[in-house]
């Protein structure tokens, strides 16, 4: 595995919107539970740019106060909680090349993707993550401990890969994941069992109660809604229409709640101010009927986000990073009778998306559409939106664009606490399920990887640019500003390598261009690039 350095180079977040690039940060000691990673490749992600905005303010930046013993901690290394700098970057594979004696599920050799969200290891308003309050892979070597990599159900977060694909390849599985994700959350058609049902209002619950039971049902009145700040209920029903107790009662829903409005005949008199970034993050779900019974609101609540036949499918924002990912999914998702219209404002990225993902469109007999909306909005009418771009005014014109029975997905990561103005009387009346989620779990990138093995997908259509440790600044500048054409992929051990979009690589790197096929990315231009020649 060769000689391990004492030092390395290394990217640090030290504060609010400040980082360093270390070319001497010591390569920790590796205890008895834990594993050296020597990072190949390392993506930067928009959700990076969060970290290093917020710093300790990030909910996963936070100390971790459960799910293992706060000795264990003491003793991991690159457990960087609070004010602590960090490294970041949680969309890595790298190769094991030491490990303690107490290590079990891993060995030295093996070669690994980290599936980043330790989700057993709980902090106050998030969960433990590689790349936040755990040192990430902007860096050559990081340490990570068995502990936080397998949970105690024995759920793997470290995932073998096989040494046939690039790192740039694996190393996008991680955001190809997060699409992947966002198909496959199961979502919620009834009320919660055993949870908190509050009630506002006056109505029959027989039909909601008949096969599931919550815990706890507090009723009021609606004039009683404001004396019930700062309590949390896994779902709310109200029976009524007035939009300002709807306001009321949405900031009311825990993580994954659900609000039912039951309208009785009556009409919501105007838009409904909503947190969108909620939606996204803390899975909060809207439903509701034009009805008197509230188990009706439930039941056309979708059983996940997938693509159904015959779906009319618009993606706002498609020629982005991720939006060409979703793009690529639709179109290869195997789906009968499905249409496709990718949007964006450029002309130059759309041009790139349709290079990309038409032919292979063509080729599986999927009706692809390319649509600047600048010049050409779109016509109401479509049955699966997905919305990439983080602005509530998009997710809500998404809405607008909707059919019968339709499917929002507000993906684009809006900050909880953003909100917009939706149509909820059109919400419930064209019964549109609106979700969002956040980050992917090992399910979905097993997904990834198997698209990937059986020739589905190319994950590296999504790469714009490469570079060593000398581009970070220019790199998560890109990011920050959205002037990339899609993701980016770090390698630590190239120390002075600049930023190098794939476009320029024939003028800049040569040696490396010769070794792209159509275009994209390979294990031969990667080779390349890493031996200099």
């Amino acid at each position: 595995m060769g000689e391990i350095p004492a030092t390395q180079h290394a990217i640090q977040i030290v504060g609010a919107d400040e980082f360093v690039l270390n070319p001497a940060k010591p390569v920790d000691e590796v205890g008895p539970h834990q594993m050296l990673l020597k990072v190949e490749a390392c993506g930067i992600c928009f959700s990076d740019t969060k970290l290093l905005h917020a710093f300790d303010a990030h909910p996963r930046k936070a100390e971790v106060i459960a799910g293992i013993a706060p000795e264990a901690l003491a003793e991991i290394p690159d457990y960087r909680p609070g004010a602590q700098p960090t490294v970041p970057g949680h969309e890595p594979v790298g190769r094991i090349v030491k490990a303690g004696e107490k290590v079990t599920h891993f060995a030295v050799g093996d070669r690994v993707l980290v599936q980043a969200d330790w989700k057993h290891l709980r902090t106050p308003k998030s969960n433990g993550a590689f790349g936040y309050n755990f040192e990430g892979a902007l860096q050559e070597y990081v340490v990570i401990d068995e502990r936080c990599a397998v949970s105690p159900s024995g759920e793997e977060f470290l995932i073998h890969v096989t040494d046939g694909p690039s790192a740039a390849a694996v190393g996008l599985i991680e955001p190809w994941a997060t699409v992947e994700g966002s198909y496959a959350w199961v979502e919620r058609d009834h009320i919660a069992d055993g949870g908190r049902l509050l009630v506002a209002g006056d109505g029959d619950l027989a039909a909601l109660t008949a096969e599931h039971q919550p815990g706890e049902i507090v009723r009021v009145t609606a004039g009683e809604v404001a004396g019930l700040a700062g309590q949390v209920f896994d779902d709310i029903v109200y029976f009524g229409s007035d939009a300002g107790v709807i306001e009321a009662l949405a900031g009311l829903l825990g993580t994954r709640g659900v609000l039912c409005v039951v309208l009785s005949g009556e009409r919501i008199g105007r838009k409904v101010s909503l947190d969108i970034g909620r939606v996204h993050y803390d899975f909060i779900r809207f439903c509701g009927t034009t009805g008197s019974d509230p188990a009706e609101g439930y039941a056309w609540i979708p059983a996940n986000g997938e693509l159904r036949d015959g779906d009319k499918v618009a993606i706002i924002g498609a020629a982005g990073p991720m939006g060409q990912m979703h793009t690529m999914r639709a179109v290869t998702s195997g789906v009968s009778g499905i249409t496709v219209a990718g949007t964006d404002l450029s002309d130059d990225r759309l041009a790139h998306l349709r290079d990309v993902v038409a032919p292979v469109a063509e080729a599986r007999g999927v009706e692809l559409t390319i649509v600047n909306t600048g010049t050409t909005p779109l016509e109401p009418g479509y049955t699966h939106l997905s919305c990439m771009v983080p602005v509530p005014a998009l997710v809500a014109q998404a809405v607008d664009l909707a059919a019968e029975g339709a499917i929002v997905n507000a993906f684009a990561g809006i900050p909880a606490g953003t909100f917009g103005e939706f149509d909820l009387q059109g919400i419930i009346e064209r019964r549109i399920f609106m979700l969002g989620t956040s980050g992917s779990d090992v399910s979905d990138m097993r997904t990834v990887l198997r698209k990937i093995e059986a020739g589905v997908i190319d994950t590296t259509i999504s790469l714009d640019a490469v570079t060593g440790m000398a581009g970070f600044a220019d790199a998560i500048d890109s990011v920050i500003n959205r002037t990339s054409g899609g993701k980016i992929m770090v390698f630590p051990s190239l120390h002075d390598l600049g930023l190098v979009r794939l476009a320029d690589l024939p003028e800049k790197l040569p040696h490396v261009a010769v070794k792209l096929k159509g275009g994209l990315w390979t294990k031969e231009a990667e080779e390349a690039l890493l031996a200099g020649k």
